[in-house]
């Protein structure tokens, strides 16, 4: 029998296998899929905007009422039927209590728009010259041309069209109420493999266990902050206190500027409504030092690691869903993308995405908290 002849010495090395890698051009080929994908979810949420919209804040409603339903049920142990309808009676009461303060002064809040328009302009103008010559350039360049009675259209604007779709949240919060206890069930049944159907059932408890966790701290220090803020606007006299509570509480669930928002605005009305500055001070000072301690001490000491998403994240997904959603979108902005982080959590092949979203690489975080 022949023999391949063996070969000896230093100089003869066997060939070491070369890293098997996808091609360029299948590379480029991948690439151009996610490109394509991405830009059809993106124009899939803005084009499907008024459908989206109504079905995101349901689910937020009923998170939020089966949070409160679960809590009253374990405190008191009462019937799930009984407790269900305490968390929806509690929900709907801090509903109306908005739309019953924000309605009963809009009118007026409307009607006074008109002499705020002057008032405003010499109060900016009085302030300014207190700062310098280079910050009342700037005043006068960005706030004195502004349109109060606009402002206040675009604003009654938005109300009316949240207004119009309260509706319809209700029904979709209604049917997922109903169907409670049976999702789960639908889930193992639409998945056939058990394993993924035990997935699905594990992604759908973390979002829930993270979106209540997120709601329920939210609600509790915005809370906080409006009755602080109210106390402070009606010891100085403010006009439409009431109004200017609400928008703070509403206002703090918009992440990073809805807190400035909520303090520039009684300030500036401080300034159209008195003839001295220190209002205007005490609001800007006061009220903005409680957001500051409050939105950087109180509000992560609660949430602990539950959120565990990255600072530099939040501020893009509050300016993505803003720009695709507007204002609806930026209060949602925080939810839908920690719903999104849990999501790429569990996909193998997503969960380098969920990594970089993450606030110290570690996303699996949230599940030890859940």
């Amino acid at each position: 029998m022949a023999r391949w002849p063996v070969q000896h010495g230093p100089d003869m090395q066997q060939p070491k296998p070369e890293p098997i890698s996808a091609p360029p051009r299948q590379q480029l080929s991948q690439l151009r899929d996610i490109a394509i994908l991405l830009a059809l979810a993106v124009l899939a949420l803005y084009a499907g905007a008024g459908f989206l919209i109504p079905l995101a804040l349901a689910f937020l409603v009923y998170v939020l009422v089966t949070a409160i339903s679960d809590r009253v049920h374990a405190a008191t142990g009462a019937p799930e039927w009984l407790t269900t309808l305490a968390g929806i009676i509690v929900v709907l009461a801090g509903l109306f209590l908005m739309i019953a303060v924000i309605g009963g002064q809009a009118t007026q809040f409307a009607r006074a728009m008109a002499s705020y328009e002057n008032a405003f302009d010499q109060a900016v103008t009085r302030v300014a010259a207190l700062l310098g010559e280079q910050i009342t350039a700037f005043l006068r360049d960005n706030l004195i041309g502004i349109d109060l009675s606009a402002l206040t259209r675009s604003a009654m604007g938005s109300a009316t069209s949240l207004l119009n779709t309260f509706l319809l949240v209700s029904l979709y919060v209604a049917f997922l109420l109903v169907e409670r206890r049976v999702l789960g069930i639908k889930l193992l049944l639409a998945a056939r493999d058990p394993q993924l159907g035990r997935d699905m059932s594990q992604v759908m408890e973390a979002i829930s266990h993270n979106l209540q966790s997120y709601l329920g701290v939210k609600t509790f220090v915005s809370l906080l902050t409006a009755g602080i803020s109210y106390v402070v606007f009606t010891l100085l006299g403010l006009e439409f206190a009431e109004t200017w509570a609400v928008l703070t509480f509403a206002l703090n669930f918009i992440p990073s500027i809805g807190s400035i928002v909520a303090v520039i605005f009684p300030a500036l009305v401080s300034l159209v409504q008195f003839d001295t500055i220190t209002p205007f001070l005490v609001i800007v000072f006061f009220c903005g030092t409680v957001q500051f301690l409050i939105g950087n001490f109180l509000d992560p000491a609660l949430l602990g690691r539950s959120l565990n998403m990255s600072t530099f994240m939040v501020i893009l997904a509050l300016t993505f869903w803003t720009a695709v959603w507007g204002l609806i979108g930026a209060f949602l902005s925080v939810p839908l993308t920690v719903c999104l982080l849990i999501v790429f959590r569990h996909v193998p092949a997503l969960r380098p995405v969920a990594v970089l979203m993450s606030k110290d690489g570690h996303p699996e975080a949230q599940d030890s908290d859940a």
